[in-house]
C-alpha cells in the first residue's frame, strides 16, 4: 500500500505540492516569523515552493499574511529572503 504524501499549497504560486519539497514559514506562539526548516515547530505555519520567486509572490499578494493572520513587516520578509538565498546555494 502506498503511504499518502501530506500536500501542501504554495502561499506564493498556489501550486500544491509534496510538504517535503517546500519551506514552512511560521508564525511561533511570541508572534515571531521563522523559517521552520524542520517543518515539526509549534505555531501557525504557510508552505512555499523553495524559490524566490514564490516569496515576493507571497510577498506582492500578501499571502503569507493571510494565511498567518499578522501583518508582516518589511524587515521580516527581508531576512526570509536571505534564509532563502542561503537555503539555495546549499
Amino acid at each position: 500500500m502506498n503511504k499518502k504524501i501530506p500536500m501542501r499549497q504554495c502561499v506564493g504560486c498556489g501550486e500544491m505540492k509534496g510538504k517535503r519539497e517546500m519551506m514552512r514559514v511560521l508564525k511561533t506562539p511570541e508572534e515571531a516569523i521563522v523559517l521552520d526548516v524542520t517543518g515539526r515547530k509549534n505555531g501557525r505555519g504557510a508552505y512555499l515552493c523553495k524559490s524566490l520567486d514564490c516569496l515576493k509572490k507571497a510577498r506582492k499578494n500578501k499571502g503569507l499574511e493571510r494565511s498567518l493572520k499578522i501583518h508582516i513587516p518589511d524587515e521580516v520578509y527581508d531576512s526570509l529572503e536571505k534564509e532563502f538565498d542561503a537555503d539555495e546555494t546549499e
